[in-house]
């Protein structure tokens, strides 16, 4: 976390109570360049009169310093602009369920997870691993890329332990494995998060991922 700014950090320059905020308008700073340049004119020395050239130099200078001002001032205004659609980007995922492969925080909740057997498989089985590597359970599922649900009851009824669960996809044909890959699942989303040029996304029971790991979004619950 970025730390707070302390005081002195930006009192150095203390600017007196009655001060008024400075004009940006560009057509006051012209009108009193301009004064400026009649001023010169009016009062330079007849016998050694100002080169027509260094007034041209003058309003060159002029105008890349008026020009510098409006680039920055355009810079600030995408920057500030930048920050809001960061903001509005990041709760946009806040109360939003992720789909992602990566351990699921299981709280007594049904955890939804999104299947993917091969299409020529014959039976598929889920497999549910422990945050140890130790399988707690292994069901059958459809032949089918439609989401399922885990109870987290054990053989008794029992809910299982709280804790993060893995979850992998096992197709099989004619009794002979095909392939085990781990399988998605729909996260909670909590918080979001930029560093860097990264999108964090905090899930339920703490765990952080990608945003660029997410295949699919929907609403909670």
């Amino acid at each position: 976390m970025t730390p707070p700014i302390a005081p002195a950090a930006y009192s150095a320059v203390q600017m007196p109570a009655s001060s008024a905020r400075p004009e940006k308008s560009g057509v006051s700073d012209f009108d009193t360049f301009i004064r400026m340049l009649t001023t010169q004119a009016r009062y330079q020395n007849p016998l050694e009169p100002l080169d027509s050239s260094e007034y041209a130099s003058q309003l060159a200078q002029f105008s890349m310093v008026e020009q510098q001002t409006k680039t920055n001032d355009t810079l600030v205004a995408l920057v500030e602009k930048l920050g809001a659609t960061d903001m509005a980007r990041l709760s946009s995922w806040i109360g939003k369920e992720a789909r992602a492969i990566a351990p699921a925080h299981f709280s007594g909740q049904p955890i939804t997870i999104s299947p993917a057997p091969l299409a020529a498989a014959d039976k598929a089985f889920i497999v549910v691993r422990d945050s140890a590597g130790e399988i707690v359970d292994r069901f059958e599922v459809p032949i089918s890329a439609e989401p399922v649900t885990w109870s987290g009851q054990d053989e008794t009824g029992s809910l299982r332990p709280e804790g993060l669960y893995s979850f992998a996809i096992q197709s099989y044909e004619a009794e002979e494995l095909l392939l085990e890959e781990a399988s998605a699942v729909y996260h909670p989303v909590t918080e979001a998060q930029i560093e860097g040029n990264e999108v964090i996304l905090i899930l339920e029971g703490g765990q952080a991922i990608l945003a660029s790991m997410v295949t699919g979004v929907r609403a909670n619950g």
